[in-house]
């Protein structure tokens, strides 16, 4: 080998190390994406979400949803089934907080990298927690209405399903916004499920038996809007709240149905937890959780989700991730 080819062979070599130095960014990576069911209109923005950041960072998703709504043994089995596939990232919304322990570490023991979104799971190893503040949302959502109240009168909370995190933090906002006003009353306290058809019926039984509801605080969209429908069916006025900042209730804020909705960023949660599951695959710097500040949805500032999900655009990554 002359010198010449010699030098060419060494700088060949020197190129062909510093390329494998570098972070692979091959997009195509397959990122499998678990909510926990079909009916509630804050995972169908979820996924529109997911579906965004995929377009944009040129990887693909495939959605899991349970055909029975939070179905337990459904999800185990989409997850068992995923295992097998083995798409490069999960990102999972766990329809139990604990009954997911298991399949979570199947995954783990797969090596499958997972991002959890929205509901916290108890046990895993996860890339980070994409989600929101849920006491927060629910004392904030709480105070407002209380204030809108004038600190008194009659009100009912309709709670979501029990032993779940997310609407259980949520209720637990709202009893804490309570007890600084001390002149409301609380007329019961009752579980819809987190189902706007669940809610009806409750809203119309607990109408029945108090003749004076000034407000009603629900968990979440779903059940506010079943609230509104029991409501008008019976000829009734109250003050409703509920949480998710869903298209549902920016309508119905837009009619003067609803008073707020604390904004649980359903669309930026999809977006964020891709992003965060396709940034860790390419060896970027994702953080240990990224929760989205609290705030109310009223009349004065709900024209900033008043545009279908399918016309929103994932955030900058940098304008949330500091």
């Amino acid at each position: 080998m002359t010198q010449a080819h010699r030098s060419l062979f060494v700088a060949a070599i020197g190129a062909i190390a510093a390329l494998l130095s570098c972070p692979a960014w091959a997009d195509g990576e397959r990122i499998a994406v678990f909510t926990k069911n079909q009916t509630n209109p804050f995972f169908l923005t979820v996924r529109l979400g997911a579906d965004a950041a995929a377009r944009q960072l040129k990887a693909t998703v495939v959605h899991y949803i349970p055909t029975k709504a939070d179905s337990i043994p459904e999800q185990i089995s989409q997850i068992e089934d995923v295992i097998v596939k083995r798409p490069s990232a999960v990102v999972l919304t766990p329809v139990d907080f604990k009954a997911l322990n298991g399949a979570i570490r199947k995954l783990n023991e797969a090596n499958i990298p997972v991002v959890n979104m929205t509901d916290r799971a108890e046990q895993g190893k996860f890339v980070n927690f994409v989600g929101a503040a849920d006491y927060d949302l629910g004392l904030a959502t709480g105070r407002y209405l209380l204030r809108k109240l004038g600190g008194q009168g009659n009100v009912v909370i309709l709670e979501g399903v029990k032993g779940a995190v997310v609407p259980n933090e949520r209720l637990r906002g709202y009893k804490d916004a309570l007890k600084e006003f001390p002149k409301v009353k609380v007329l019961a306290s009752q579980t819809a499920n987190n189902q706007r058809l669940q809610a009806v019926q409750v809203t119309e039984n607990l109408l029945q038996a108090n003749p004076k509801i000034d407000g009603i605080l629900a968990v979440n969209d779903a059940m506010a809007t079943g609230a509104i429908e029991a409501l008008d069916g019976a000829n009734r006025k109250a003050l409703v709240v509920g949480i998710n900042g869903t298209r549902e209730a920016v309508e119905a804020i837009k009619a003067g149905k609803m008073l707020a909705s604390g904004d649980y960023n359903a669309f930026q949660h999809g977006c964020f937890a891709v992003m965060s599951a396709v940034r860790s695959l390419r060896g970027q710097p994702v953080p240990k959780e990224i929760a989205f500040p609290a705030r109310v949805i009223d009349s004065s500032n709900f024209q900033s989700l008043d545009m279908a999900p399918e016309k929103m655009s994932c955030l900058p990554w940098e304008s949330v991730v500091k």
